[in-house]
């Protein structure tokens, strides 16, 4: 995906502020989704906004772009990823992220924080790129295994960010309250005000307590020029050049 009509994603890597991705050996390249989420997502109540003693996974982690950005955001904080793709993990290392080779399925740790642009094709044509069809398609991650496996390795207290496409969102909230997740969050993102809303950015916790209030709230990535809306501007405004 491209990022927004002000940048053109080049086939080696992107810039940003503050860090250089390389994603030529990745089947999926730097996009808008994993810059939304990156900026998007929070991370528990700590004392130190920095970050200190929080630990964040980034499931299916290819570059290593959301979990970069959120090293960036919480310096302190011990940043992992994992994804099933050798390349894509040696490619997230070389851009600076502690990356592993796993599956979801097969990873036993607990985080602070959990964040993912999973796949989420389900029922399309399959791209004949072996690495862009693992990358897109919810074969080798189904939502169920999302959430189930977030929820085990989440500690108490802890969340789990997610983007997906926004018809996704009522399955996922029932799958989500069958594992204890608790929505705290929804953002619904809008490309333009005249179109309906194509992602939605969904924040759980582990735990709820009474009187749960549930933040509403929406984002339009572009202007009536076409360019960045200023919303769009100011959530993106510590990584865009």
């Amino acid at each position: 995906m491209i990022i927004d009509s002000n940048n053109q994603v080049a086939s080696e890597g992107f810039q940003f502020k503050q860090f250089y991705i390389r994603h030529d050996h990745c089947a999926m390249k730097v996009g808008t989704d994993g810059v939304l989420l990156g900026c998007w997502a929070t991370t528990p109540s700590y004392p130190s906004p920095q970050g200190r003693g929080i630990r964040i996974l980034d499931i299916g982690t290819g570059s290593g772009l959301i979990a970069r950005m959120l090293m960036q955001r919480f310096p302190e904080a011990e940043v992992e990823g994992i994804d099933i793709d050798v390349a894509a993990v040696e490619q997230a290392r070389e851009n600076g992220v502690k990356a592993f080779v796993s599956s979801l399925q097969e990873w036993h740790s607990t985080y602070d924080l959990i964040v993912s642009n999973p796949p989420y094709f389900q029922n399309s044509l399959k791209n004949p790129d072996k690495g862009r069809q693992t990358a897109r398609h919810t074969d080798t991650l189904s939502y169920e295994e999302l959430m189930r496996h977030s929820a085990r390795l989440l500690k108490e207290g802890g969340q789990l960010a997610l983007i997906l496409p926004a018809e996704a969102e009522d399955e996922i909230r029932q799958m989500a309250a069958g594992e204890g997740l608790s929505l705290a969050r929804a953002t619904r993102v809008y490309s333009k005000v005249s179109k309906p809303a194509r992602r939605v950015l969904l924040l759980f916790e582990i735990t709820k307590s009474q009187g749960y209030e549930i933040t509403t709230d929406s984002l339009i990535l572009e202007n009536e020029t076409g360019g960045r809306s200023a919303e769009y501007q100011e959530l993106t405004k510590d990584f865009y050049l």
